[in-house]
């Protein structure tokens, strides 16, 4: 079946964002259930994982929230400076 150059150009960017939002979640995700969600259980609060990652509040309830979070590079690099970790290591352990 041929496609117009419109058409690809459209599913191109369709399979692009798809593919983007499903990162996405696999971050936050990951950053909930390994690292803040442990955080919590141990009796510390929200407002402490973010100051010890270096971000706002506000950024943590995005992250462990159920609407899907566009998690900016800068925020994730933050995260993982403060976890001695670097961005691609983090990567490897997502599975991304």
């Amino acid at each position: 079946m041929k496609y117009g150059r419109t058409t690809e150009k459209f599913l191109n960017s369709y399979f692009f964002f798809a593919y983007m939002s499903n990162v996405n979640s696999k971050i936050c995700n990951y950053i909930t259930r390994e690292w803040l969600l442990p955080w919590l259980k141990a009796g510390k609060s929200q407002s402490s994982f973010a100051i010890r990652h270096n971000i706002d509040e506000s950024t943590v309830r995005k992250i462990k929230g159920k609407k899907e979070y566009r998690i900016p590079v800068e925020t994730l690099s933050k995260i993982c400076e403060a976890k001695n970790l670097k961005l691609s290591d983090f990567f490897l352990l997502v599975g991304i």
